[in-house]
């Protein structure tokens, strides 16, 4: 039977089941059956939404990069982001992927006027006064290994908090971090891939 799920991996847990002595993983938050997995991976650093299954038909949809499917991310970066960097983002930087160099697709970036609802980070991260620490929103169609915090960096601007909200027209909606629910094949496969 196919089953599906999606979570709100929290930050500092590894994207897994299994882990290294101390380390947190999924199975710290969620009892599944032991032949569902998650589909792609969250940095141990980042948090936010994953999905689980065991349906191998989707996890290919989801991971081969031929299908192109949308993944937007709240980031929070370290200095008051400029409209150059926004440009340079949305238009692709070359960054550097198991040693070299790879230039990422165009992509939507904004600047968020207020920061989003988000449920707070433990630990949070540093605050400091004097250095604005502003929220951008990036969509993409591809996911490269770390591409999102290396992106904002090759502008000069490190990230702080990485979230993925969505993926397709799947949301984080009210999860909080750890919490995970159940949806139908049937729901799982409209909001996805419009099935």
């Amino acid at each position: 039977m196919k089953r599906y799920f999606i979570i709100y991996k929290p930050y500092l847990v590894l994207s897994q089941f299994t882990s290294p002595r101390g380390k947190q993983s999924l199975a710290d938050y969620c009892n599944v059956p032991k032949d569902i997995y998650p589909v792609g991976r969250l940095d141990e650093d980042s948090e936010g939404l994953l999905i689980l299954t065991n349906d191998e038909k989707l996890n290919h949809r989801l991971l081969n990069p031929a299908f192109a499917h949308e993944r937007e991310y709240y980031v929070q970066v370290d200095g008051a982001i400029t409209e150059d960097a926004v440009m340079q983002l949305q238009q692709g930087v070359e960054i550097n992927i198991n040693g070299k160099l790879y230039k990422t697709k165009p992509c939507r970036v904004s600047v968020f006027n207020e920061e989003p609802l988000l449920p707070p980070r433990n630990p949070p991260i540093r605050f400091r006064k004097e250095i604005p620490a502003p929220w951008i929103k990036v969509i993409l169609t591809e996911g490269k290994n770390r591409q999102v915090r290396k992106m904002t960096a090759k502008v000069g601007f490190a990230t702080l908090r990485l979230v993925r909200w969505r993926i397709e027209n799947i949301e984080l909606g009210n999860l909080k971090p750890g919490a995970m629910m159940e949806l139908s094949e049937r729901l799982i496969y409209k909001k996805l891939f419009n099935e």
